[in-house]
This record gives structure tokens, C-alpha cells and sequence, in this order.
């Protein structure tokens, strides 16, 4: 599916599929044919069991935009608790996850993919005293996934886009970029989806559909996340700045709440074709000036 120019797909996760059948079954019925597919399961099986899975995947046909890594303890029950516990920042956690990112860029090789996406965690501020260890983490993954064929794609949402783009320029590595997420700028109270995108265009290489409404105590609480169309995020506008940055790669729907998880996505679906819709939309001749066709 093609919409607004973009190839339109959905987060494997989203879905809650039991088995890679699953998956391809509720896929299909959404008559998607792209995913970014969560590795940890397969991580988790033996290698005959890994081998099997993906041999179901790839007869699939289905094309998968990036994969995704998350990591045990990681708690996002409160944004002071995922703070604490997430991505690499924790130096307890950090051989680990490091080891397990390394295990995932390979089987994203293998199977052809290459981005890999993942929340970092939230990067200290360029003057903490932690900062340049984290710098540090991020170049030796760049380093060893460069020779996979695989790009490290950072989540967006838990810092502002300014600081993001100051880490990714510290960095300054090719095969590192972003995975753009507007609803997590809300969700963490972060800044605005829009603005952000303009800062970091260069830098996005790959792209969440979500939305969100903000939190009354932005930074502190949690916001809501709700279905694509139904939040805060300016759909249009959202878009629009990703034409104006000249992202081209695909938009993949993603849905973390809710019970209605297939209801939702085609919700998501709708609200871009509708987008489309007000895009093709003829505009009227302004009063006075005749139309000749």
C-alpha cells in the first residue's frame, strides 16, 4: 500500500501477533505488505526454532522497513523510572545490551534488513559528567554494525530535537540516524512534532505514525497515546514537513495502547488517505478568473 507517496506499514509489535503466521495473517488483512519486525523473540529461540522462523517469514513476502531491539528492564511505567532503566545509559546494563544489539544487527543482516531501531535511552546533557560514555556506546555499536550493513535508528521523544542533533553531530557517525516518532515528542513532553522534524530532516531515516495528546505536566507525567487521528499530533502538517525535508522512505504505523489494535491501524490508514484526499483535492479559481479546461 502506497499512500502520499510513501510505502505504508505497521510495527510487528503493534499487532500482538502469537506466531509468525499470525503476523503475516493480520498484516495481510490490513492489506499492508510492510513491517518493522521486533527481534527479541527470535533472539530468544534456539537457533533451529530462529532458523524456522525465518524461513515462515521470508516465504511471507512481506517486506520488512527495519527491525527493532528492546531490552529486559527496561520500565517505562513512569518517565523517572524509564529514565533510570533505559536504552544504554544504565552502566550495570550496558555489556548486555550491547551484546544483544550486536546479536539483533546480525540477524537484521541476515535477513536483509538494515536499520535497526532502538530507544537509547535518555542521553545526559553535553555537560553531565556521563555524557561522553554515552557518545562513546553509540560509536563502538556504529562501529561494529557498519560492517553488517546496518544502521543504528534512534527513537525520538525523550529528548528535545536541539539536543538530539547536538548528540547525532557529536557522533558524527554515517550509520547512525533517527527513527522519527511525533507522538513520543508529546508523550515526554520533549517539544513540538513539527519543529522537530525541520531540525532534524537530515537525520530521518525512518518513520513512526503515531499520535498522542500531552500531559498537563509535560516532562513529569506521561501523555495519553491514542490512535492516528485522534491526538494532538497536526496529521497534515506532520506530512507536509516531511515532504519539505525530503523524506521519502515509509511510514509505519505504530500502536502501543488500546484494545482495538487492527481497528486502530485502519483507523491510522483512513486518516492518511484522507490526508491524500485534501492533497488531490481541486482548488477553486479565485472569484472572478474564469477556468478553460
Amino acid at each position: 500500500m502506497n499512500i502520499l507517496g510513501h510505502n505504508i506499514g505497521v510495527c510487528s509489535w503493534s499487532l500482538r501477533p502469537t506466531s509468525e503466521g499470525d503476523l503475516v495473517e493480520k498484516v495481510r488483512a490490513l492489506e499492508l505488505s510492510h513491517v518493522q519486525l521486533a527481534l527479541r523473540g527470535l533472539l530468544q529461540l534456539d537457533d533451529a526454532a530462529r532458523q524456522e522462523a525465518q524461513s515462515r517469514l521470508r516465504e511471507s513476502l512481506l517486506t520488512f522497513t527495519a527491525a527493532m531491539v528492546s531490552f529486559a528492564g527496561e520500565d517505562y511505567s513512569s518517565i523517572q523510572s524509564i529514565k533510570l532503566t533505559g536504552g544504554y545509559v544504565p552502566d550495570d546494563r550496558w555489556d548486555e545490551r550491547r551484546e544483544l544489539t550486536l546479536r539483533a544487527a546480525k540477524l537484521a543482516s541476515e535477513m536483509g534488513i538494515k536499520l535497526l531501531s532502538t530507544h537509547v535511552g535518555f542521553i545526559p546533557r553535553g555537560n553531565d559528567s556521563h555524557y561522553a560514555s554515552i557518545v562513546d556506546r553509540i560509536r563502538w555499536l556504529s562501529a561494529n554494525l557498519a560492517p553488517l550493513g546496518v544502521d543504528l535508528i534512534m527513537e525520538t521523544g525523550q529528548e528535545s530535537s536541539n539536543e538530539l542533533l547536538q548528540f547525532l553531530n557529536n557522533l558524527s557517525c554515517k550509520n547512525v540516524g533517527i527513527n522519527f516518532d511525533p507522538a513520543n515528542m508529546l508523550l515526554y513532553g520533549s517539544g513540538d512534532p513539527i519543529d522537530a522534524v525541520r531540525t532534524l530532516g537530515r537525520h530521518i531515516r525512518h518513520v513512526h505514525i503515531k499520535d498522542a495528546v500531552a500531559s498537563k505536566k509535560p516532562g513529569l507525567e506521561w501523555g495519553t497515546e491514542v490512535a492516528f487521528g485522534d491526538g494532538q499530533v497536526p496529521h497534515a502538517q506532520f506530512i507536509e514537513a516531511l515532504h519539505t525535508v525530503g523524506y521519502t522512505g515509509p511510514l509505519v504505523i505504530e500502536r502501543e495502547a488500546g484494545d482495538d489494535r487492527m481497528g486502530d491501524v485502519a483507523f491510522a490508514i483512513e486518516t492518511l488517505e484522507n490526508i491524500e484526499g485534501q492533497q488531490r483535492k481541486p482548488v477553486d479559481p479565485p472569484k472572478g478568473v474564469r477556468n478553460f479546461e
